[in-house]
């Protein structure tokens, strides 16, 4: 047994001794060292990439690979002129949110909640200051649906916030491009032409007798070319014009309905008005609504040439539940998964009879998915569907309906 043993440890021994000291990590072949390790070490790619990788890029919109389920559907309009950076502070404003609250702490607007922080964006509906604005970039707004402009002006007396400003960016308009309001008027020497036509007016005025009928076409001759002219100078994308100045058939948007004010009408995603005549009087305009509806408004009220941007929003998809979370937007419970609505409940609560109303949904209750048969109805049992609840005329408020010339069309009237 012991020689056994003896012989392994001289065996063992041996085999030491005979066998060459190995280099330490040290002295290994650098080259090698550096080849072997970098076949393990991973690539590091940017999230730039990794999105590029991801993505299918259509002509209009952006798909992605569907690795995830809420992916899948995600669908996003191409914008690839956006800015990509952060606002301008001294243009935006806090936003503290209040989840649909009031200050009684009451919900009054339901499904709010939550979402990113975010920061109002101050833009200029009104747009009163003349001169030429250069559009520095367009931005992202999370308060609206349309893309806005950072526009600044080639004043040299402008300083701060009266040289910078947001503006609702037009269709088509990119950086580099330029915007001009002419709310107060047309400035002397921007048309020569104009400026002479309007001399020769006054002296036709003043002249009186037989020549004054030749005179005077040669002057309306003079005046018709001259806003021929006017018209092709200023009708351009993102221009503020009064409308008397706008031929019938422009496209506009961001209407005033007062002279002094400022754009109402007309600014979501896409949307875009028309002008469908002038009125003899020039105390009216008629314009088309996104609508349909057919509305007057004063002459002397102004509104922005060109459609909205970001006309491919209301064909996005937001792929998931989440991204509404993150928009601030909470679920919304179907009305027949709700329970019934009892109209009057009668409860003993300290020997005194209370009454209050105990009111889920009028189409909740029942057994399966059914709503009885009821006319469908809001939560407080308004008529929705095509239900009208505003009564114009005679029997809703007063003079409610006098600026409409065609209401909007209704029911079969829109699917034509």
């Amino acid at each position: 047994m012991f020689s056994s043993v003896r012989g392994g440890i001289a065996l063992l021994r041996a085999c030491l001794s005979s066998s060459t000291v190995r280099p330490c990590p040290q002295q290994w072949n650098k080259s090698l060292f550096r080849n072997y390790s970098t076949e393990l070490r991973m690539k590091k790619t940017s999230n730039a990439d990794t999105k590029k990788a991801l993505s299918r890029s259509t002509s209009l919109f952006k798909t992605y690979k569907p690795v995830t389920p809420g992916i899948r559907h995600l669908k996003r309009p191409l914008n690839p002129h956006l800015y990509e950076g952060r606002p301008v502070r001294a243009l935006t404003i806090a936003k503290r949110k209040k989840g649909g609250r009031n200050s009684h702490g009451h919900i009054t607007v339901r499904h709010r909640g939550g979402g990113h922080r975010q920061r109002i964006r101050t833009l200029d509906f009104v747009r009163e200051e003349p001169g030429i604005y250069d559009v520095i970039r367009i931005e992202y707004d999370p308060g609206r649906s349309a893309h806005i402009a950072l526009v600044r002006s080639r004043n040299s007396e402008h300083e701060g916030l009266q040289r910078w400003k947001y503006i609702l960016a037009t269709d088509g308009l990119r950086a580099g491009d330029e915007v001009q309001s002419f709310r107060q008027g047309i400035p002397e020497g921007f048309i020569p032409e104009l400026d002479a036509a309007k001399k020769e007016e006054e002296k036709n005025t003043e002249v009186a007798g037989e020549q004054s009928g030749g005179q005077g076409q040669k002057a309306s001759s003079a005046h018709l070319l001259a806003l021929g002219i006017l018209r092709t100078m200023t009708l351009k994308p993102g221009n503020v014009l009064p409308l008397k100045l706008m031929p019938p058939g422009t496209v506009i948007h961001n209407i005033a309905l007062q002279p002094s004010g400022p754009g109402i009408l007309v600014r979501a995603a896409g949307s875009f008005g028309q002008i469908v005549s002038h009125e003899d009087a020039a105390r009216y305009t008629h314009v088309r609504l996104q609508s349909g509806e057919v509305r007057k408004v004063l002459s002397d009220c102004c509104a922005t040439v060109g459609k909205v941007s970001n006309p491919l929003w209301k064909s996005r998809n937001l792929g998931k539940a989440g991204r509404s979370r993150w928009l601030g937007r909470r679920p919304s419970v179907r009305g027949v998964a709700m329970n019934a609505y009892v109209h009057l409940l009668t409860i003993v609560l300290r020997s005194q009879m209370t009454e209050f109303h105990r009111c889920d949904h009028p189409h909740g209750g029942g057994r399966g998915k059914s709503k009885s048969d009821k006319h469908p109805v809001s939560i407080w049992g308004w008529g929705t569907k095509g239900t009208r609840t505003r009564k114009p005329g005679p029997k809703g408020p007063k003079n409610s309906n006098k600026m409409v010339i065609r209401e909007r069309p209704r029911g079969k009237a829109k699917r034509n």
